[in-house]
């Protein structure tokens, strides 16, 4: 899935962009140097096309084969979009069992393209939201998806975070009450509107707060659409994308919001759920998809309504920021700029997991 390029998004120079109305997200010219620098390849005609889903954090292929990763245009909240940090913990990982891309090379100077980035390898494959490819569009390969999805969790899950050089990446107790805190922070910087249910799904987590276990790495942003499955049967997944929420935390939290995401049928499908192909025959249910995590980690989710009710949470909170930018002008993403009535569906759904379960 790609997103429209606007005209200002990308231009060969600081001087041609000095004359738009916003900050370029790419310019070419010295990316090409830093690519040069790095002995990456750099041809003159270099060029870039826009990759993902853009909600977040901005991709680009660039026309070499290689992928750069930056922050959206701001106005940003202090301390989100960090891709520095998302480099620094991919680069920990490849020596792991974990499925990331490899990191080929980080700037952080953001003089260069007007923000810090990194470039990474291009994997090739198939992200899998709404639609099946023909080779895994059957029940064994649908639950095979699945399984995937939940064991590359759970490797993730058991990385020792303390030996792969993530000393200081976060801390490893008091995590949940973090959240809280920093998510009521970022939702005063967030918000464009009076929404009570913030305050009041805020005040019912503090108030049922689970006992964690022992921390482990989170990827904060777990979900099929932010995986990619190798081309051709049997369902294979091989990459893991979108890491800028990662932390050292609680792993049940990646569970919760897993299950945000997970659709079966019978479900209200609303504007915030992207992966509408996990309604067909052989998918697991949440249940069963939770009972896999159970029994292949060793940990058990008793408290799962409190887990999906803080992921829910902090959608509303995030994506209220990214509604935000839009409204702002700060991005041309239209899924963004029609979120405002999605940002209330998941704050309904929020108070309703709190108040009478998944």
């Amino acid at each position: 899935m790609s997103v429209a390029l606007a005209p200002d998004d990308i231009v060969k120079t600081h001087a041609e962009a000095a004359g738009n109305a916003r900050e370029p997200l790419l310019v070419l010219d010295p990316l090409r140097d830093f690519l040069v620098a790095n002995k990456l390849e750099a041809p003159p005609d270099l060029d870039a096309t826009p990759i993902g889903e853009g909600h977040s954090n901005v991709t680009f292929e660039l026309s070499t084969g290689v992928v750069v990763r930056r922050p959206p245009r701001g106005p940003l909240p202090p301390s989100a979009h960090d891709v520095l940090r998302e480099a620094r913990l991919l680069r920990a990982l490849e020596g792991t069992p974990v499925r990331v891309p490899r990191v080929l090379a980080v700037c952080d100077d953001p003089e260069v393209i007007g923000s810090p980035f990194y470039v990474m390898e291009r994997v090739e494959g198939d992200v899998i939201t709404d639609s099946m490819p023909d080779p895994l569009d059957n029940p064994s390969e649908r639950g095979r998806i699945a399984d995937e999805l939940v064991d590359a969790l759970v490797e993730l899950h058991s990385v020792d975070w303390t030996t792969v050089g993530l000393e200081g990446f976060g801390k490893p107790t008091g995590y949940l009450e973090r959240q809280l805190r920093r998510f009521i922070g970022l939702w005063e910087h967030n918000r464009t509107r009076e929404l009570p249910e913030v305050e009041q799904v805020g005040a019912w987590l503090g108030a049922n707060l689970p006992q964690s276990p022992p921390a482990t790495i989170v990827h904060g942003d777990y979900r099929l659409g932010n995986t990619m499955f190798a081309p051709g049967a049997p369902a294979r997944l091989i990459a893991i994308f979108d890491w800028e929420m990662a932390t050292i935390g609680d792993p049940l939290a990646d569970v919760g919001y897993m299950m945000i995401h997970w659709t079966q049928p019978g479900d209200r499908v609303g504007r915030f759920n992207l992966h509408s192909v996990t309604t067909l025959p052989g998918f697991p249910t949440r249940q069963e998809l939770i009972a896999r995590y159970e029994e292949r980690a060793g940990r058990s989710m008793q408290a799962l309504n409190w887990y999906v009710t803080l992921a829910l949470w902090k959608a509303v909170v995030f994506m209220e920021g990214n509604y935000k930018r839009a409204v702002a002008g700060s991005t041309d993403d239209p899924y963004l700029k029609a979120f405002g009535e999605g940002v209330l569906e998941l704050a309904r759904r929020a108070v309703e997991v709190s108040q009478h379960g998944l």
